[in-house]
């Protein structure tokens, strides 16, 4: 699965630690995907030189969210969707949300709008079949997913 457009945004240095509050953007390429982001996040961190600690990831969105799952078989990534389709189906008669996305915000509500993710010498803390992904709902759009590192 294709990723979307990343781009990076500041940071702080504060004394001998780091601190650093940073965005990237996702742009996400359909109305609902599962995009793997492990690479952009671990970028991220060696380009900051963070070696040990917390990344906290978060999104500014409720027709989206963050998750941890496998990133070895693209199979898993098409039965998740599946499955959050079959859970909150798109469109129901009884659902009253004028924009007509209620099943995006519950599927949002499911994976949850942030992770934190220990950093040990400058590398994730994942799994061997772990991966980072955003979950789009609602798209195609540009997603904010801010980064803390702690």
């Amino acid at each position: 699965m294709e990723s979307g457009f990343f781009c990076f945004n500041g940071s702080i240095l504060t004394g001998n630690h780091m601190t650093a509050f940073n965005q990237i953007s996702v742009r996400t390429p359909s109305h609902s995907c599962l995009l793997a982001i492990s690479h952009e996040i671990q970028d991220y961190i060696h380009k900051i030189d963070y070696r040990n600690g917390l990344i906290n990831l978060f999104t500014l969105h409720t027709t989206c969210g963050l998750t941890i799952n496998e990133n070895a078989d693209p199979d898993v990534v098409h039965d998740l969707l599946y499955r959050l389709d079959k859970l909150a189906p798109w469109d129901l008669s009884a659902d009253k949300h004028r924009e007509g996305n209620s099943a995006a915000h519950l599927k949002s509500s499911l994976l949850g709008p942030s992770l934190t993710i220990p950093v040990k010498d400058g590398k994730l803390v994942l799994g061997t079949w772990q991966g980072i992904f955003l979950g789009e709902f609602d798209g195609p759009r540009t997603r904010t997913v801010f980064i803390t590192t702690i």
